[in-house]
Formats: C-alpha cells, sequence, structure tokens
C-alpha cells in the first residue's frame, strides 16, 4: 500500500510517500534538486514486502519552499519528526528503529541523521556520497554544471551533460538520465535549490565519523566525477563499522543500475554477514 500525504513538521511541509510492509523502514534520502519519483526504479527492485519511506526536501518536488534556509542538523531534525508524525516510528507502528540510506546529497544528511539518532537509526547507507566542504573534489566543471537545478528542468540538456556529470552508465546511455529525470511530477523551484546548496555550505562529517557507530555500508563507483572514489575510501577507514563497495559505474549507479545495487543494499540490510558486499 502506497501512502502519500503532505505532512507539517517543524515550520515545514513535507511531501511523504511511504510504501507499507514489514520489517525494519527503510528511509531514503534523495540526491540535491530530485523528487522522490526519481528513485522508482531502485524502490522497485526492493523485496516488495518492506517499508520504504521517501520524502521530498522543502523547495523539491511536492514539498513547498521552506519560509527559511536551513542546515543538515535542522533537516535532521525535521526528518525525525516527521518518522513520527506519519507513524513510520512510535507507538502505532510498533518500530522504533529505520535504517537510512543517502544518495550523494542525500547522503550527508543520512550522515547527519545517524550522528543525532544513535538509537533510532539502525543501519545506514551511503551512496555516491562523501564528507561535506572537507573532502577531494570533483573536477571544477562538473561542480559548476552541479550549482544550477537545469538539469531538472530542461531534461534534454541532462542527456546532453549526463556523460561529464555522472559517468558510468550515463556515458554509454545518456538518454538514460532524461528518462530517470522524466519520472519527475514536478520539477524544484531555484529557492529549493539554493537551500539545498546552503544547507551544505561549510558542513562536514569529518571529525563526527568516528562517533558513528551503526553498521554502515558505503557504496561508490570508480567512475564517478561527482564524487571521487578516494572521498569513499576515506569514509571507510573513519567510519568505525563500516563496509565499502565499489563497482565499476557512475554517480546514478544507484538508478541506472538498481537491480545490481537494490540487491547489494539489500543483503546488507538482511545481515547476512556470508554474503556481504566484498571491498576491492
Amino acid at each position: 500500500m502506497i501512502d502519500e500525504r503532505l505532512i507539517w513538521v517543524c515550520g515545514q511541509e513535507i511531501r511523504v510517500s511511504i510504501r507499507w510492509g514489514t520489517g525494519i523502514p527503510l528511509v531514503l534520502c534523495n540526491g540535491i534538486g530530485a523528487s522522490l519519483e526519481v528513485l522508482d526504479p531502485f524502490v522497485e527492485h526492493l523485496p516488495p514486502e518492506s517499508t520504504v519511506v521517501r520524502f521530498d526536501v522543502p523547495g523539491t518536488g511536492g514539498s513547498p519552499n521552506s519560509p527559511f534556509p536551513y542546515r543538515f542538523p535542522y533537516l535532521a531534525s525535521v526528518l525525525g519528526r516527521m518518522l513520527e508524525k506519519s507513524g513510520v516510528v512510535g507507538d502505532t507502528s510498533g518500530q522504533s528503529q529505520v535504517d537510512v540510506l543517502g544518495l550523494s546529497w542525500g547522503g550527508g544528511l543520512a550522515q547527519q541523521f545517524a550522528f543525532q539518532n544513535p538509537r533510532r537509526c539502525r543501519r545506514l547507507i551511503l551512496v555516491s556520497t562523501g564528507t561535506g566542504c572537507i573532502m577531494v573534489p570533483g573536477r571544477p566543471s562538473v561542480l559548476v554544471k552541479m550549482m544550477t537545478p537545469r538539469r531538472f528542468r530542461d531534461h534534454r540538456y541532462a542527456a546532453l551533460v549526463a556523460p561529464e556529470l555522472y559517468g558510468g552508465a550515463a556515458r554509454r546511455d545518456p538518454m538514460l538520465i532524461k528518462h530517470v529525470f522524466d519520472r519527475q511530477l514536478m520539477s524544484g523551484t531555484w529557492l529549493g535549490y539554493l537551500n539545498q546548496l546552503l544547507a551544505g555550505a561549510g558542513w562536514t562529517s569529518l571529525f563526527a565519523l568516528p562517533m558513528i557507530r551503526q553498521p554502515t555500508l558505503i557504496i561508490a563507483g570508480s567512475d564517478d566525477p561527482v564524487i571521487p572514489l578516494v572521498n569513499a575510501k576515506i569514509m571507510h577507514k573513519l567510519l568505525p563499522n563500516s563496509t565499502l563497495h565499489v563497482h565499476d559505474g557512475g554517480h546514478v549507479d544507484l538508478i541506472a543500475s538498481a537491480a545490481e545495487q537494490a540487491g547489494v543494499v539489500t543483503t546488507f540490510l538482511a545481515g547476512e554477514q556470508n554474503r556481504q558486499p566484498s571491498s576491492r
């Protein structure tokens, strides 16, 4: 059953989509500028009986603009209250914990949530992400294209820049990115995108990672122009209970190679030690 609604929490109206099922809910934190529909291919390959929670950050998709700029610690608090008000955690659901997956920009939010909620966050999955402002950056030509939401509004432009921006499968089939973005029912606003940029400005998880004790899976591509692979290796060294899985793809292989990546995530969440992803 899909439950989609707007939830008012901490001064924000947040669009939430919940696929109700069983077990520990999996909360997905999306990349910058992307609405929750962009993750459809990945969700479709997760076990159908699992509970999956997605949401649009303020100013993205179906969530109205924030009335004020925000930072990751505040947004992590919004996420926590949203999980309570939606019934994902609390007395009505019987759940006290969630697993959290963060993709790219959403990986920063996922790290902050895990740090602020050590008991509520059971397991953490970080995909194509880094430690914020203190990290090894991508090439300037790539980062400049990430500064605006044009690719979310002009999907043909997204296909044009996809090989340089996303690498991996996007190099072989740039139109794949157009098809992914075509899933968005509503594009975000310029203000919403700016607020997302500001949320991460000056933020770093570098010094907090040793205090994140949850079992953590780090997924990174060897051909990621936005977040070079070395960042995942640094995070793996600093996170005390982490597994590093490196694939041959790029920045958005969670979507472009959804079946394969959903299998990696599902195995990790099941806690099957003898089948955990290999590092290389």
